[in-house]
């Protein structure tokens, strides 16, 4: 398990604004905390630096106190694992070849998948309820089933940390429950972004709140969840009470 901290980050693409301004957060050892904010606020930005995608501007990115942009790829692949929205150029690939992906930064330069690998592949693919899809071509998956199958490759890559951008995102309610709790149960450090705040509420130990491409809440759901912050953040009202029964906040909006 690793940990994760963003110290003072900025960061802007080329010719606009600042899309990320005086970024502080931390991940601790087998932490599972979430990133909620409104469209556009900065979130996948946030994320693209933690991962190594996008180089801050100012600041820096440490993952177990090294920093990030000081090490080569390999290093990062070896730690970081990440889950996107969006799903890759899968050329022609069956779900086995896409899962094994995740293998290639323990591998050696000209080595091909091992015994060991073929065993990790398909003991990830059961994790995720695919365990039957192996020689399926991932291009005929649905939606879904194709998020589990990232997820699945992130999960054989056997990171100390994992990112992922809006992971239930394409999953019925089945699913995204399954999901996040069988990542609860890896305990593996994991940094989530989540349009669903009831399921940060969930399952994420603490939360961060991005505004304008600045942080202007973290803490528990419990002490992040208020009405009052949700309608400064959202723009829209909502009642906020105890889940009947757990102990974590639960949101309905408010409409007019």
């Amino acid at each position: 398990m690793a940990t994760l901290n963003l110290n003072h980050v900025a960061w802007a693409a080329e010719s606009q604004r600042w899309l990320l301004q005086d970024i502080n957060l931390h991940v601790g050892q087998g932490e599972f905390v979430g990133l909620i904010g409104a469209n556009g606020s900065g979130k996948t930005s946030l994320l693209r630096c933690a991962y190594r995608s996008s180089q801050p501007a100012a600041g820096n990115v440490r993952v177990d106190g090294m920093d990030l942009w000081q090490q080569r790829p390999r290093w990062s692949a070896q730690r970081i694992a990440v889950v996107l929205q969006e799903f890759p150029q899968e050329f022609g690939l069956r779900v086995n070849d896409v899962v094994a992906m995740g293998r290639t930064p323990h591998q050696g330069l000209f080595a091909g998948d091992s015994a060991e690998d073929a065993q990790r592949v398909a003991q990830a693919l059961a994790d995720v309820g695919l365990a039957a899809t192996g020689e399926r071509a991932f291009a005929s998956l649905s939606g879904g089933e194709k998020q589990r199958v990232l997820l699945a490759r992130a999960l054989v890559q056997q990171p100390g940390l994992l990112i992922l951008d809006e992971p239930t995102n394409h999953l019925d309610p089945r699913f995204q429950l399954e999901l996040l709790q069988h990542l609860r149960r890896l305990g593996t450090s994991t940094l989530a972004s989540f349009h669903d705040l009831n399921l940060a509420a969930a399952f994420c130990d603490r939360l961060y709140v991005l505004a304008e491409g600045r942080l202007v809440a973290s803490g528990t759901p419990s002490e992040v969840l208020i009405a009052e912050l949700l309608l400064q953040v959202f723009g829209v009202a909502a009642l906020v009470d105890r889940h009947p029964l757990h102990a974590y906040p639960r949101i309905t909006w408010i409409t007019q």
